[in-house]
């Protein structure tokens, strides 16, 4: 498979679970469920802007890609430090399994989307113009 359709693939899986992460994130009361959700939005519209769908194989949806996808990679970073996952809330909950899949996919699919992206831009480097 090329490397440009297999990160087409894993950038949009990482926007689906981030997606479904930050629902679970509202339904549990961590982020209100306020206009601010609009914020999330814009993002995801963006990414999907940059995702192949209108950037095709340009250096910027190259770039988009790997600044969106290296920033969400620090989701399960932020909720599994300090005190664990959420304060020790979820650990004993219902639906914690979901909760925790979506941040080790989330993790691997945006390191991932990273790897690829970062790998197609030093190839547009090295090709001659």
């Amino acid at each position: 498979m090329k490397p440009n359709v297999m990160l087409t693939i894993s950038s949009l899986l990482t926007l689906l679970f981030v997606s479904l992460h930050h629902a679970d994130d509202v339904v549990r009361g961590f982020v209100p469920g306020k206009f601010t959700n609009l914020i999330p939005i814009v993002v995801f519209v963006i990414w999907l802007y940059g995702s192949k769908l209108v950037l095709d194989e340009r250096k910027s949806g190259y770039i988009l890609i790997l600044v969106l996808c290296f920033l969400v990679a620090g989701i399960p970073v932020v909720h599994m430090t300090g005190p664990g996952i959420s304060g020790g809330r979820i650990a004993h909950s219902h639906g914690a399994f979901f909760f925790v899949w979506t941040l080790l996919v989330i993790g691997a699919t945006s390191l991932f989307s990273v790897l690829l992206a970062a790998t197609e831009l030093w190839s547009m480097r090295r090709k001659p113009q």
